[in-house]
């Protein structure tokens, strides 16, 4: 049941009328001035630390992206552990981001630490299997319910693996995804909708190759736009999230991914299904738990407890093509895999954090205290009068600056306002609430108590009633 007995009601929340479901940009911008001054003044340490590192780090960071928290500088993080990180000046932040998805089991859980120090003392990586990979095999597969299992680096590895596994076995050369979709870092899947054709992606960075001529962008939830591609006969996968999660949240409609595997089967297509971010949805991700049959199934980020792992599960089918694939091209490289892929550390955290970690006890209290959280936003968005809604899919809630639920990308891309999301996430940083960067999502570890969930749900009114005052 959810764990709601030691939080404050929703009902005693603060409560504010308000007449207008705008909120003015004139005050946005106020509030972000606000927050940006008093984020310099509580953080002389990371200041100093930023600057050190921009001798050598571009912008003072190892990854670019680790600038998009919208802050004058970066926030150094001296430690994180379970659902906290304390930062270099001493704040100990209540952490809904979870390194977007890849700590989404709390940072450093026992289990998976212990493993590393274990496995440390006997090897890092050697391009063999450790002594215990068929135990991993067996544990993925009986998770998330597929025969066969390959371990990559990343997800991005994982899904550049299975589109040239699925080209190679059905001899077809496009690929199909959904505009607003997420697949990491693969060429591949870089294209949205423009005046209703494909196009590449805006924002792209030294892309010099035509992928609109192998790739299509179709629209999430229309089963129409699917089936008018998937008749040409010449798209050798369709990979999909379960929901699109990289936007705005939007979840499927009922019977839209039953109806995508159909069609797929009937037309001769592979169905890829990214579970990268869906794996909040329940113990063996959101496929398994809604009996879906993908022939490829690719997680990553949380799988071996946040060392860099990933993997891409298939069927017993797919695994005899792939044979037969093999056994027929000449000798060389494949253009699959990389050396550090699958090594001893990897399989050793991946292994505790599969048997250990990822219960079905962690993720009764994520799901349930998820949907305390969920609640608690609901009321305070409801209570404002606020045209937004909640989106919630297991571990993970968002949300979403609609009046009703989203349909596809395009929906979610126009719900979006940069600097509005910026000022709550800047405004809840500065209250010790660590919420994701780039969109409003919040996750909830086995780690995150209600205390946590308070603190958010506290901070998230006080700066909706500081946006409207």
């Amino acid at each position: 049941m959810p764990l709601t007995h030691s939080l404050r009601p929703l009902s005693t929340l603060p409560t504010l009328s308000m007449t207008s479901n705008s909120i003015s940009r004139s005050r946005i911008d106020a509030v972000l001035a606000a927050e940006r001054t008093l984020f310099e003044q509580r953080n002389p340490r990371s200041r100093a630390l930023a600057e050190k590192a921009s001798r050598h780090l571009p912008g003072g960071v190892p990854l670019h992206w680790m600038k998009d928290w919208g802050t004058p500088f970066p926030l150094s993080v001296a430690s994180a552990k379970g659902a906290e990180v304390t930062d270099a000046d001493g704040h100990v932040l209540a952490d809904f981001c979870l390194g977007d998805t890849g700590a989404m089991f709390g940072h450093s859980p026992e289990p998976v630490v212990a493993a590393i120090r274990e496995a440390a003392g006997h090897g890092l990586t050697a391009m063999m299997p450790s002594t215990f990979a068929a135990e991993v095999g067996d544990l993925l597969a009986d998770i998330f319910g597929l025969d066969f299992f390959q371990m990559t680096q990343t997800a991005s590895d994982a899904n550049r693996a299975v589109i040239r596994w699925a080209r190679a076995i059905t001899r077809r050369p496009r690929l199909m995804v959904f505009e607003g979709c997420y697949h990491g870092q693969v060429d591949d899947a870089f294209v949205t909708i423009k005046d209703g054709k494909t196009a590449i992606r805006p924002g792209l960075l030294g892309q010099v190759t035509g992928i609109t001529t192998t790739s299509v962008s179709v629209p999430f939830n229309d089963l129409d736009a699917v089936e008018a591609e998937l008749k040409k006969g010449d798209i050798a996968l369709v990979l999909t999230e379960p929901a699109l999660t990289n936007t705005a949240m939007v979840l499927p409609k009922p019977g839209f991914l039953d109806g995508l595997a159909k069609l797929c089967k009937a037309h001769g297509t592979l169905l890829g299904i990214d579970e990268t971010h869906t794996i909040s949805t329940a113990r063996g991700g959101y496929a398994k738990t809604h009996g879906l049959k993908p022939d490829f199934l690719v997680v990553g980020k949380p799988i071996a407890g946040g060392l860099p792992a990933a993997v891409f599960g298939f069927t017993a089918e797919v695994e005899a093509a792939m044979r037969a694939v093999d056994a027929e091209r000449p000798a060389g490289y494949s253009g699959i895999g990389t050396t550090l892929a699958g090594n001893m550390l990897a399989l050793a955290a991946m292994r505790a954090t599969l048997a250990e970690v990822m219960t079905e006890d962690a993720y009764q209290h994520m799901i349930d205290l998820a949907e305390t959280l969920a609640a608690a936003l609901r009321h305070v968005i409801a209570s404002r009068a606020l045209p937004w809604t909640v989106t919630q899919m297991g571990a993970r809630a968002e949300i979403v600056f609609s009046p009703e639920p989203l349909a596809d990308g395009r929906a979610a891309y126009a719900s979006i306002d940069h600097d509005l999301e910026k000022a709550i996430h800047l405004f809840l940083l500065n209250r010790d609430v660590l919420v994701t960067p780039f969109h409003n999502m919040t996750l909830v570890s086995p780690a995150t108590t209600e205390g946590h969930v308070l603190r958010l749900g506290s901070a998230f009114a006080d700066a909706i009633d500081t946006l409207i005052a």
